[in-house]
């Protein structure tokens, strides 16, 4: 990886054109070779808490970079700081997790890894939610910072993070003195790949631009008899049918139309027989929200609802419903409204505005919002990098059809545009906060 020190010293953000493709050249000479780091991060997935061969290769790549790197941050994480003189610190992070999933792609490279989650299930493991491009992007990053020491001024740390998947990677970090044994950084980038945007087209969102993901447990309780007798009970099955109809009025009744929410029971299990109606009923759901008071609104609507139908239906005052609301809960994701219109602008200057776009935010959950919360000055965002071809992207809107997305078994993004389109990214990002004084 060799640059001419002067090509090298314009990476920043308001590079012209001519000067812009020393970087982008750069990175795709080094494209077969991180296409080999990928495919080995793609074949060989760790679950959460568990990337200890994943860490130790961002760890090993960090330190031949120069980088001073610390493992075993929050468990599993990784931590690498260079320090390059007066300025802001940045902090640019990478999540490590794949998920508990049987890879269909047909891809040369599948995971035919099969591991077991903290809870105790057995499954196959794939890297379905990208997290594969953003380690690979992340060496590339550490190695062209480390390259051109000369174009910045400041101090970069680049953290490979554990457990986004189960939301719980980002609060270890924190927890385990992210913010006191290392750098506090004024600024936090990030990106994922999406499914949902064209191979190397970058999506920008200002203010929320993921949600609120509460996860909760609730047991109907009734009282079970003979399923010929029903006059002699208080069935669980239809109490828990009328309140998973009208959980649905908390969105469609109780919530703006300008306050996107969802509300899903994506679990209801009652029962072991035809003729016996049970005592209880257990649902679980998934909550979405954006703002903290949205959020209080949903879960208390659910705990009224379910103790509201209980009551109608003539229950016992001993029988209510016992809701669990699982914690920690993943926080939604805020990007600084105008850091990020500002880097947008930036990323459009230099990749163009075809390439470059404001998109919608969604109601996914992503934990990487956790190190802007920790501290009221951090600004904070982070990207959308498409994976999918265009030209099937094209095909499936024409047709109305729909391709593999985020968790699905089916989901092979164009990897390279999606590292080199990253990787440029957050380089640019990066060196554009650190310039040098002077």
């Amino acid at each position: 990886m060799k640059l001419m020190a002067a090509a090298m010293s314009a990476l920043a953000l308001t590079v012209v054109p001519a000067q812009a493709d020393a970087l982008r050249d750069t990175i795709a000479r080094d494209m077969p070779g991180l296409m080999d780091i990928y495919r080995d991060f793609h074949a060989n997935p760790e679950l959460s808490f568990q990337e200890f061969k994943s860490a130790a290769k961002l760890a090993a790549e960090a330190r031949k970079a120069g980088f001073d790197v610390t493992e075993k941050v929050g468990q599993t994480g990784v931590v690498a700081v260079m320090r390059n003189g007066p300025g802001p610190v940045v902090l640019i992070r990478a999540d490590m997790d794949a998920l508990p999933v049987v890879e269909k792609t047909g891809l040369a490279y599948a995971s035919k890894v099969r591991g077991t989650s903290t809870a105790g299930v057995e499954s196959g493991v794939m890297h379905a939610c990208g997290h594969d491009t953003h380690m690979t992007a992340w060496i590339e990053i550490a190695r062209l910072m480390a390259a051109n020491r000369k174009g910045w001024s400041g101090t970069l740390v680049l953290i490979g993070q554990p457990a986004e998947e189960m939301g719980l990677g980002a609060r270890a970090m924190l927890d385990d003195g992210l913010y006191t044994r290392f750098p506090k950084p004024k600024y936090t980038l990030a990106f994922h790949d999406t499914g949902d945007l064209a191979a190397g087209v970058i999506g920008t969102i200002p203010g929320f631009a993921l949600a609120n993901v509460d996860s909760v447990d609730l047991t109907v309780r009734g009282l079970g008899g003979h399923g010929a007798y029903p006059q002699t009970t208080k069935d669980p099955i239809v109490l828990a049918s009328a309140i998973v109809m009208r959980l649905q009025t908390l969105v469609s009744r109780e919530t703006s139309p300008f306050e996107p929410s969802v509300v899903t029971v994506g679990s209801f299990h009652a029962g072991a027989k035809h003729n016996i109606i049970p005592d209880e009923a257990q649902l679980q759901l998934t909550v979405r929200s954006y703002g903290d008071k949205q959020r209080d609104r949903l879960l208390s609507g659910i705990a009224r609802i379910a103790k509201g139908e209980t009551i109608a239906a003539g229950v016992p005052d001993e029988r209510m419903p016992l809701i669990v609301v699982r914690e920690p809960h993943t926080r939604a994701t805020w990007n600084t409204p105008a850091f990020t219109r500002e880097v947008h602008g930036k990323l459009t200057a230099r990749f163009g505005s075809e390439r470059v776009i404001e998109t919608t935010p969604t109601m996914a959950g992503e934990d990487f919002g956790e190190f802007g919360r920790a501290d009221a000055g951090i600004e904070s965002t982070i990207l959308w990098v498409g994976g999918q071809p265009a030209d099937k992207l094209a095909k499936a809107k024409a047709e109305g059809v729909s391709l593999p997305s985020l968790h699905s078994p089916f989901f092979a993004p164009e990897a390279d545009k999606v590292i080199a389109t990253a990787a440029e990214a957050l380089v640019a990002t990066a060196m554009g906060l650190m310039p040098v004084a002077g």
